[in-house]
């Protein structure tokens, strides 16, 4: 059955692809052209932080075993913040407690290092309305207005949506060029206008991906915006910055070690409990 699935697929590629484009495509890259600002980063040096945050667990009778971590990095491999909790019990919110820990590693590393660079989107944070939340993260971005959110992947359809675009933003800004440079600021104020919040689509290299930069407050202008680029350069790989690589490698909680933990608890012999997938 798969292989006739894939025989449509293929002779049906032209058709599937033409979705994708609609027939605003033409006008809609024109516009994204129109948005780009053509910028070559030079290498500054800045010392950098790259945060993230991973969470996992395993049910078994009802009881959930959970863990989370969060960890603050620096470019050079120095550890800022390694914060991590885990417990057992029901109806946990997780997502919440490894996004507290994002938080609380922000703040202790604001005041070491020249930027700040949190994985994800500032949207996911503001869109859970956990307002105790919300006001600790926006006082931490204000303390010293040096945090950046960072995401390799975007969802977002706001720029386009009025000439009825039908792929994420970042889709268009991909098809324009292949060369280094940003979008124009894109602010959104429906969260609150202290939580205001302006983005961008970058490219630091010429054919590395693009990836999305999100700040607290709408006053960012173009100069900032390239001096950001300017740090961010010097400091990445492929594209990417290096310590939000980093980050990502020293918090991620595999289902491997999550299994290790359930026997080290001695609860893989209980009855009913359910083997952490591989």
């Amino acid at each position: 059955m798969l292989n006739t699935v894939y025989k449509d697929a293929i002779m049906n590629r032209d058709k599937m692809l033409s979705v994708l484009r609609g027939p605003k495509f033409e006008q809609i890259l024109q516009k994204a052209r129109e948005n780009w600002v053509q910028y070559q980063p030079t290498k500054y040096e800045a010392v950098i932080a790259g945060i993230d945050s991973s969470f996992n667990n395993t049910k078994f009778q009802g009881i959930e075993l959970w863990a989370a971590t969060a960890v603050s990095i620096k470019s050079n491999g120095e550890i800022l913040a390694d914060l991590h909790d885990s417990g057992l019990g029901s109806d946990i919110d997780i997502s919440r407690i490894a996004s507290k820990m994002e938080i609380d590693a922000c703040e202790k590393t604001v005041d070491e290092v020249d930027l700040v660079l949190m994985d994800g989107s500032l949207h996911s944070q503001f869109m859970t309305r956990q307002s105790t939340l919300d006001t600790l993260m926006v006082k931490t971005m204000k303390k010293k207005n040096n945090v950046i959110f960072i995401a390799k992947t975007s969802n977002t359809k706001k720029q386009f949506e009025k000439l009825g675009s039908l792929a994420g933003d970042i889709f268009y800004y991909n098809h324009i060029n292949k060369s280094p440079g940003f979008s124009k600021l894109f602010v959104e104020k429906k969260y609150g206008h202290d939580k205001t919040i302006a983005s961008t689509f970058v490219r630091l290299s010429e054919s590395t991906p693009i990836i999305k930069l999100e700040f607290l407050g709408e006053d960012h202008p173009e100069e900032e915006i390239k001096k950001e680029l300017n740090k961010l350069y010097k400091n990445s790989v492929g594209g990417y910055p290096y310590a939000l690589k980093l980050a990502h490698n020293n918090c991620k909680i595999s289902d491997k070690e999550l299994s290790k933990m359930v026997s080290l608890l001695g609860l893989s012999n209980e009855i009913g409990s359910r083997e952490v997938l591989g």
